[in-house]
């Protein structure tokens, strides 16, 4: 087992095992050699689950041989691993290290959403000079729900872990419409806003009325995934027209934010707090002394993620964890174009920027499909990969000759799309590592995908909501904190379901089956319609006057939820046999 920081690092390399054959990202060749190894093919039809009821010495034979434990997609082979790299009594140890890895690629996608997607999302927003409201219901709800769009989107490709999809979107709509919305009240008590409330968690249960439809007819058609999508935009113009009405109705005709606006507050205290702070590069970024610097210096000055004046201010347990963060921000940095529309240069970095034309497309087709698409030859004989770099060492001469280091070029711009794909193709392939380690252990564990779902990749995905919407009510934004609960929630389980099903679609396949594969389906399902019933009652009940006692209804609601939802998976509770 490689190092974790290692795997982080040389993704690229691991693409180039993934190809050979080592990781099962040949299917074909895999499946046929294990067919060959058990016969005509008589592991055909088996669950992978049953791996752990055969003896130890076959294993290993009967993950190589059986097509339900061919994971699609993905740099490592992590069955294998457990199974075939690891004698059966250090089993407990490969367990130990896929969570270990697992909590790291949570922090990957936490940095590379914060830190890289979503500044370059508001640097697009900024250029095509969209409102404030529009941004924050589309590339601000992106931003802040790419990785549980990605990881729905990735689950969604491959049947037999939708049910992980499913009980990931159910499963992080539950918690934060109960534990942190409750959680909520509990910091401080406050007022919620009427309308923007009663919009969102209208459009909410509509979204779920329609999942519960498609779980109970077991498919999704073509028009049906269109039309998650199309509800989507639809939800967003309703904002926007309720945005006006409202103006209008105080006579201001700006677009100047009111307290009732969920996306327009959060975004203002995030750039408060971002200027305060400036994130971890600000002050690398902000130059000391008014002197032309070197190439050479403002690239290894963009490249140092570490701040030796912060770090000497931080405890000992933000160090710590910055050390795990180094590896990934470094390559990130490495890869990754970050445009700021809040600096005087726009955070244009000459030879950094230049850098990135190459590894920004380099690292996009390595990305894709394991790095299938980067490692074909063209005519048997060139590499796709060598002839992206070809092309992007030109372009990068180019610029590199034709620009300054103190003024950015009139198409920094550009440098923007080039951030959001780079960091997109990243949170993806983290996502896709996520869920291939979610499955795996589901396997081991004998546990369903739902319930992995609604609880790891749950609580994983919704840990930076957690923190940045108590961190907001504990300073004094109640109102912005609970309306982000319901409102950044929406996108997710529209886009994620709409999306991740449309993109399984093909020209011969336009229905996708989603059979519920436990009973544990409904319960999630029908929890949270009546987490938002309950919520949707009681609170204009409470003349929107939220306290201390709606905040401790959610939590204990949540937590009789968990419970039931864990007896129904170890079967204590099930449905009477007929």
């Amino acid at each position: 087992m490689r190092p974790l920081w290692a795997l982080s690092v040389a993704g690229a390399l691991s693409v180039v095992g993934a190809l050979a054959g080592h990781d099962g990202s040949q299917p074909g060749a895999a499946l046929d050699a294990g067919t060959r190894a058990d016969g005509v093919g008589h592991d055909r039809g088996l669950d992978c689950r049953e791996v752990r009821r055969r003896n130890s010495s076959e294993r290993c034979r009967f993950v190589r041989g059986t097509p339900d434990c061919r994971m699609d997609g993905g740099f490592l082979d992590y069955l294998g691993g457990a199974f075939c790299a690891f004698p059966a009594a250090l089993l407990p140890l490969s367990v130990s290290l896929y969570a270990l890895w697992l909590l790291y690629l949570f922090v990957v996608l936490a940095v590379t959403a914060e830190k890289f997607f979503c500044p370059n999302l508001s640097a697009i927003s900024t250029k095509l000079k969209l409102s404030h409201n529009v941004a924050g219901v589309t590339f601000l709800a992106f931003g802040n729900g790419a990785p549980d769009v990605f990881s729905a989107v990735v689950a969604f490709s491959d049947p037999r872990t939708a049910g992980l999809a499913v009980g990931a979107v159910f499963g992080a709509g539950i918690f934060v419409t109960t534990m942190v919305a409750g959680g909520i009240a509990l910091v401080k008590p406050f007022a919620a806003a009427s309308r923007p409330f009663l919009r969102d968690i209208i459009f909410y249960m509509v979204a779920i009325f329609l999942t519960f439809l498609v779980l109970y007819f077991g498919r999704i058609t073509l028009g049906e995934a269109l039309g998650y999508l199309g509800l989507y935009v639809f939800y967003v113009f309703t904002v926007v027209v309720c945005t006006w009405i409202h103006h209008r109705q105080r006579g201001d005709g700006s677009s100047h934010p009111g307290p009732w606006e969920p996306a327009v507050p959060t975004d203002a205290v995030e750039q408060e707090s971002s200027s305060a702070d400036c994130g971890d590069y600000g002050e690398e970024y902000r130059p000391l002394l008014p002197y032309h610097e070197t190439s050479l210096h403002i690239l290894s000055s963009a490249l140092n993620p570490l701040d030796k004046h912060k770090w000497r201010r931080k405890p000992w347990y933000w160090r710590l964890f910055k050390v795990l963060k180094v590896p990934v921000e470094l390559v990130l940095l490495l890869t990754v174009p970050v445009v700021d529309p809040d600096r005087n240069d726009l955070n244009w970095k000459r030879p950094l920027n230049c850098l990135h034309i190459i590894t920004g497309p380099l690292l996009c087709v390595l990305t894709l499909k394991s790095g299938a698409y980067g490692l074909y030859q063209i005519q048997g004989v060139f590499p796709v990969w060598a002839l992206v770099a070809l092309i992007g060492s030109v372009l990068a001469i180019i610029v590199f000759v034709t620009t300054c280091n103190e003024e950015p070029p009139k198409y920094h711009c550009v440098f923007a799309f080039l951030g959001f794909l780079s960091s997109a193709l990243w949170i993806n392939a983290a996502a896709t590592e996520v869920v291939n380690i979610l499955q795996t252990l589901g396997i081991i564990f004998e546990l369903s995908n739902t319930v992995l779902g609604l609880t790891l990749l749950a609580w994983g995905n919704s840990i930076g909501d957690t923190f940045s919407d108590l961190t907001m009510a504990r300073q004094g934004y109640p109102r912005m904190a609970f309306s982000a609960c319901f409102g950044g929630i929406i996108f997710n389980i529209l886009v994620g379901m709409g999306l991740g099903c449309l993109l399984q679609m093909t020209s011969s396949q336009t229905v996708v089956k989603l059979e519920p594969d436990s009973l544990l389906v409904w319960i999630l399902a029908g929890a949270l319609g009546l987490s938002l019933v309950f919520s949707f009652v009681a609170v204009p009940a409470q003349c929107f006057q939220l306290g201390k006692a709606y905040g401790t209804c959610l939590i204990l609601y949540y937590l009789a939820f968990l419970c039931v939802a864990l007896l129904t998976e170890f079967r204590v509770i099930h449905l009477a046999a007929t």
